[in-house]
């Protein structure tokens, strides 16, 4: 069963919290329980009781999430939002050691 062909059935802070959360594949059980309740079907569930989403359901709340205005991706810029940037590593010149050894020794 589709998510996009439920949407209309599903309350407000389900929506709600389906758009603010645009990048999760599992559903909480307590939230997953609320959407088979509210659109009157079977999703497709974990062992666990969780609603997997689809790669089409997922596209799907991007695209709503997107025209919502809760999340903006642009067009020419790729982010990976489970990364961390790199920390500049400053190196030794060439030739030198990185701390002068201890004249008095």
């Amino acid at each position: 069963m589709s998510l996009k062909d439920k949407w209309d059935r599903l309350d407000s802070k389900t929506r709600t919290w389906l758009l603010e959360n645009p990048g999760c594949m599992t559903l909480p059980r307590a939230l997953s329980s609320k959407i088979s309740e509210d659109a009157h079907g079977d999703f497709e569930c974990d062992p666990s009781g969780q609603v997997v989403l689809s790669p089409a359901d997922h596209d799907f709340i991007r695209e709503k999430a997107e025209a919502a205005g809760t999340i903006r991706v642009p067009a020419t810029e790729y982010r990976f939002f489970d990364t961390a940037p790199l920390p500049v590593i400053r190196g030794t010149q060439p030739g030198r050691h990185a701390a002068e050894p201890n004249e008095a020794l």
